[in-house]
């Protein structure tokens, strides 16, 4: 090999470098945007995990707010079932606008 081909090889290999570089900051500039909804939702999926394996918790301070302030729980309880109806029509008219695109 030339000497001339090897310079011009490590002079392609710096360019290459520097522009890896460049591209790596750019890119870690813009991840940062991710940064916060990913930490909500990393948050969020720890919580739901420590639900699914401490059940007995939720349900013991259910069942202390239904004693203490039954008015409350039937309320909210309304409310939620409302939700959750509202819900199930939502899925069922998505479910048939998407049968009959079929």
């Amino acid at each position: 090999m030339a000497t001339s081909d090897y310079h011009e090889l490590l002079r392609k290999r710096e360019r290459l470098l520097m522009r890896s570089n460049v591209l790596r900051q750019d890119w870690s500039m813009q991840v940062q945007v991710l940064r916060a909804p990913l930490g909500l939702a990393d948050r969020a999926r720890a919580a739901t995990t420590w639900l699914v394996q401490n059940p007995l918790w939720p349900l013991g301070t259910l069942a202390l707010v239904a004693v203490l302030r039954p008015g409350r729980v039937l309320r909210w309880g309304g409310l939620a079932w409302q939700g959750w109806a509202a819900y199930r029509r939502v899925q069922r008219l998505m479910g048939s606008t998407r049968q009959a695109r079929r």
